[in-house]
This record gives structure tokens, C-alpha cells and sequence, in this order.
């Protein structure tokens, strides 16, 4: 993963709204969960939350998906294991052994 995608994917979790967010949106699995859902449990306003949504999910780390009048959220696991295989990959390289 390249420095810019992992600096933007970092930004965004950087903020403590979209923070709540997402981490909602991985407790709820490969399923994700409904966006009246999400601001239901977090009682955040709809524009507020569609905001952030679109800040999470244009970095890669959040999808969505619809089933008929239902829009849900869906982590991008991948995304977050190459962020944080980003942030480990060179760990202790420069210890000396």
C-alpha cells in the first residue's frame, strides 16, 4: 500500500465520529449494517453521518451496498490489513540484533 493511501485511510480514522463509525461497521462482520442502523446507535444526525460515510468509504475503507431501499455499510478488511501491514512491515529493522 502506497504512503498517500495509508496517510488518507489514517486521516479519516483520525477523526473521532468517523472513528465510532467504522468501528461499528467491522463489529458488524461481512454483512455490515444498515445506515438507520448505524445512526440509530451512534445518534448522529443523517447528513452528519452521510458526510462521514462518504470521507471513510472514499479512502477504501468502508463500502456500500443495497438491497432494496436499505443501504448498508461494509467494512473493506483488506484495507485495514494493509494499513496496518504498512505500519509493521519494516518493525524493528533497524534494531540490532
Amino acid at each position: 500500500m502506497e504512503l498517500e493511501s495509508v496517510a488518507k485511510a489514517l486521516k479519516e480514522l483520525g477523526h473521532p465520529t468517523r472513528l465510532s463509525i467504522y468501528k461499528s461497521v467491522v463489529k458488524a462482520g461481512y454483512q455490515g449494517i444498515a445506515v438507520g442502523g448505524l445512526q440509530e446507535q451512534l445518534d448522529i444526525p443523517g447528513s452528519t453521518l452521510s458526510h462521514h460515510i462518504a470521507s471513510l468509504a472514499s479512502a477504501g475503507l468502508i463500502s456500500q451496498r443495497r438491497e432494496g431501499r436499505t443501504l448498508f455499510c461494509v467494512a473493506e478488511f483488506q484495507c485495514l490489513d494493509n494499513v496496518i501491514g504498512f505500519l509493521q512491515d519494516e518493525c524493528c529493522a533497524d534494531e540490532a540484533c
